[in-house]
């Protein structure tokens, strides 16, 4: 495997790239089904815990996720977690300007070395941020910080890139997310993001997470959506 991007490149790659995370309505239109997961996850988070007060966005970007799910449950205490400063500040004016926050808390760290505390939040959002961990470790790790973090009937909503265990299906799998790139702008956007991926990113199977958040406490699991090289999932803390 090549060497992968540095946390210190991902940062810089992301604080140029703010406008790209900004648009509510379409979400980042280089994941598949981007609105479809946006309104899944939030939908779901809000039913799972519809007595929320306090949520964590976990690689926030421009605030996409938190804004969604405020239209479900307003007045949320807000914590807002990544690695761009820049993501932060756009993040923190769209949802100050929304009026729906009961007050937002900003931490510009890599979500490996943030403290997360201790039975703080009712639900924690992790959009397209996850596969840029590295390792086996680094995914035990995080998911039970994660699990940690959560209240009792707390709950976790992923959406990210996933690798297949299966040499054949991951290779149609990839070749349909080609082909979605492609449509939406033609072979040169598609290398361009296959270039990014293969430097940044480093995607696990849907099942492992699903087997690492089962051995980080978690026991009740959920997959709302999957396409392509793309799935939605969530899991609740006992």
């Amino acid at each position: 495997m090549a060497e992968k991007s540095s946390v210190d490149e991902i940062r810089a790659r992301f604080d140029r790239d703010v406008e790209r995370f900004s648009r509510l309505e379409t979400g980042q239109s280089s994941t598949v089904d981007a609105p479809l997961v946006l309104d899944l996850i939030t939908r779901a988070a809000a039913a799972v815990n519809p007595g929320a007060t306090a949520v964590l966005d976990v690689g926030c970007g421009a605030g996409n996720y938190t804004l969604k799910l405020l239209e479900r449950l307003p007045g949320l205490q807000v914590t807002l977690l990544d690695l761009s400063d820049p993501m932060l500040e756009r993040a923190r004016e769209r949802i100050s300007a929304s009026g729906a926050a009961g007050g937002i808390t900003l931490i510009q760290r890599d979500v490996r070395e943030a403290p997360l505390g201790e039975g703080r939040f009712d639900i924690i959002l992790a959009a397209a941020v996850l596969h840029h961990l590295r390792n086996a470790g680094e995914w035990r790790a995080v998911f039970e910080k994660f699990h940690r973090a959560l209240r009792p009937g707390g709950s976790l909503w992923i959406s990210d890139l996933v690798r297949h265990t299966i040499p054949a299906v991951e290779q149609m799998m990839w070749e349909r997310y080609g082909d979605y790139l492609s449509s939406l702008g033609g072979e040169d956007y598609r290398r361009h993001v296959f270039a990014y991926i293969e430097r940044e990113d480093s995607p696990t199977p849907l099942l492992y997470q699903c087997d690492l958040l089962r051995a980080a406490g978690f026991r009740q699991f959920e997959i709302l959506h999957k396409n392509s090289s793309f799935a939605a999932f969530g899991a609740v803390r006992e």
